[in-house]
């Protein structure tokens, strides 16, 4: 382990480095579960489960024991009485670098801690606005960028989490569709730790010139943030792969909003794919969210493969 740079707020550690924190915290997923949380061209074994996510879920177990304790001392301090408030954890990063599957991971993991946490998985998706909403905003390939979000919605949710609220609902998003989904929602009952995914989950409140009202942000409601991150070479090409591989797979499906994709011939669909990182995903990425990778308090560096060869941790 050394420190990036004197003036940096990160600690670095190395993949073996990193590996020998998990100490002995036994292995409690089976290869045919990690095989269901991998998603579409991700690269998720058992090796990588043990040497990065257990450590990650260790320090993060931690974390929320030590924040429950705090949570404990404030309320005797104040004299109110103590409501049960999730553990909220942020996760960041580009498409196609891997943070579903990783969210996955990490409540399969942390729901089998001592104690066995009613952990719940929660994505952004769902408080995109509807298409209908982008295009009558004629914002419809921005989709995905801040200006795309209920950000009022959203902060609402974690609004009501944080004060202790034993049920709260989050609109559902169908990747089929692509598109929200009317009058389903996901119930949140009870959570002790609520993981909150999503590529801009990190982006800090746009202030306009003359604006001095309060500013909220949605990372104002978490308690530990993760920004997944790569070489946008390497993501570029996992876009187009997964592009590749949904071409013969989601997008088949009569109901799929990517139908028309599906016949494509190998060239085409990889001039379509690139077309719609460059005009969309590639400056999402520069403009909105790699700005926010230093304001996570770990970042998980991938290298080849999808597989992570680095972990910067804040320092305390």
């Amino acid at each position: 382990m050394e420190t990036t740079d004197n003036l940096s707020p990160f600690m670095t550690f190395s993949r073996h480095e990193w590996s020998s924190l998990r100490q002995t915290h036994p292995m409690e997923v089976t290869q045919d579960e990690i095989d269901r949380l991998r998603g579409v061209n991700d690269v998720l074994n058992m090796q990588e489960v043990a040497e990065i996510y257990l450590p990650l879920t260790r320090l993060i177990h931690l974390h929320t024991k030590a924040a429950q304790e705090l949570h404990r001392n404030r309320s005797y301090f104040l004299q109110t009485t103590e409501k049960k408030v999730p553990y909220i954890i942020g996760i960041a990063g580009s498409v196609a670098v891997g943070k579903s599957t990783i969210a996955r991971v990490l409540k399969t993991l942390l729901s089998r801690w001592d104690g066995h946490p009613n952990v719940d998985l929660v994505t952004t998706d769902g408080f995109l606005h509807p298409n209908a909403e982008l295009e009558r905003r004629g914002i419809m390939d921005k989709k995905g960028f801040p200006e795309s979000y209920n950000t009022r919605e959203l902060l609402t949710f974690l609004e009501d989490l944080k004060a202790g609220k034993r049920r709260v609902e989050a609109p559902v998003y169908s990747h089929l569709t692509y598109d929200v989904v009317p009058d389903e929602k996901q119930i949140v009952y009870q959570p002790d730790i609520v993981i909150i995914e999503g590529i801009n989950v990190l982006q800090p409140p746009k202030i306009e010139p003359g604006d001095d009202s309060d500013q909220v942000s949605v990372s104002d409601y978490f308690d530990f943030s993760i920004y997944v991150d790569a070489a946008e070479e390497n993501i570029f090409h996992w876009y187009v792969e997964r592009f590749k591989t949904l071409r013969q797979t989601a997008f088949r499906n009569p109901s799929s909003y990517f139908r028309k994709y599906a016949d494509l011939p190998d060239e085409e669909a990889y001039e379509t794919a690139k077309g719609i990182w460059e005009r969309i995903n590639r400056k999402n990425l520069h403009e909105n969210i790699l700005p926010t990778r230093h304001r996570a308090d770990l970042i998980l560096q991938k290298g080849n493969h999808h597989l992570v060869n680095e972990i910067r941790m804040r320092k305390l």
